[in-house]
């Protein structure tokens, strides 16, 4: 499955991409579900959170293994997508259409030092 071109990625194979209402939303590529696994826990950041980037914005647990999700950006914490917590396996179905959080950014700059789609993919 390839990455969209309508947002950005970090490494550590999360994407971001940019809402109408102007926060970010953070979700998991392709690759970091097929890696983890099926997956039967969700667990995410509080609203209002503060977040740096590199902090854990979720926990998602597998039957493999339970991983920090690390927040690409640094910003608040806006939203959080509680349908996850009842049914995390859409993660694993259809990552880049289901977002775990969304964060109103602190530093524009943050999105923009992340790798496009075809920078991501050319990483792998």
């Amino acid at each position: 499955m390839h990455p969209p071109n309508d947002r950005r990625y970090s490494a550590t194979h999360q994407w971001v991409q940019p809402t109408p209402e102007g926060t970010l939303a953070i979700g998991i590529t392709d690759f970091a579900q097929d890696q983890l696994g099926d997956l039967m826990f969700v667990e995410l950041a509080s609203v209002g959170r503060i977040l740096r980037a590199g902090e854990s914005c979720a926990t998602l647990e597998s039957v493999k293994t339970a991983s920090d999700v690390a927040s690409p950006v640094s910003g608040t914490v806006h939203a959080v997508n509680d349908a996850l917590k009842d049914h995390p396996e859409v993660l694993n179905a259809e990552p880049y259409d289901h977002w775990l959080v969304k964060i109103t950014p602190h530093h524009a700059e943050d999105y923009t030092r992340l790798l496009t789609a075809e920078d991501y993919q050319n990483s792998m």
